[in-house]
C-alpha cells in the first residue's frame, strides 16, 4: 500500500485545508496518511520550511513530492493513480 506523508507544522491553516484534502482523497484511493511536523527535525525543517504543506508519496524510488502551497487534489489524485497504475 501507498504511504503518503504530509510535511506540516502546528498552527498552519493552510497545512490544516492540506491535510483535509489528502483525508478526502484517502476514502477514495488505497493509500496510509502520516502527518510530520517539520519542526520536530531539523532536516526537515531546513527543505521544507517555506514550502509547507508538503504532500509526498513514498516510492521504490524514494520521496516523490506531490505538491505543495495550495495542495491541489485532482493534481495528487492524478499522481496517485498513475502511480498505483
Amino acid at each position: 500500500m501507498l504511504h503518503v506523508v504530509m510535511y506540516s507544522k502546528e498552527q498552519c491553516p493552510l497545512c490544516d485545508k492540506g491535510e483535509q484534502v489528502l483525508k478526502e482523497l484517502k476514502d477514495e484511493l488505497p493509500f496510509e496518511l502520516s502527518v510530520v511536523d517539520i519542526y520536530k527535525d531539523d532536516e526537515l525543517l531546513l527543505k521544507y520550511q517555506i514550502m509547507i504543506p508538503v504532500a509526498a508519496v513514498e516510492t521504490e524510488e524514494g520521496i516523490e513530492e506531490l505538491d505543495y502551497g495550495q495542495i491541489s487534489k485532482e493534481k495528487i489524485r492524478k499522481r496517485l493513480l498513475q502511480i498505483i497504475g
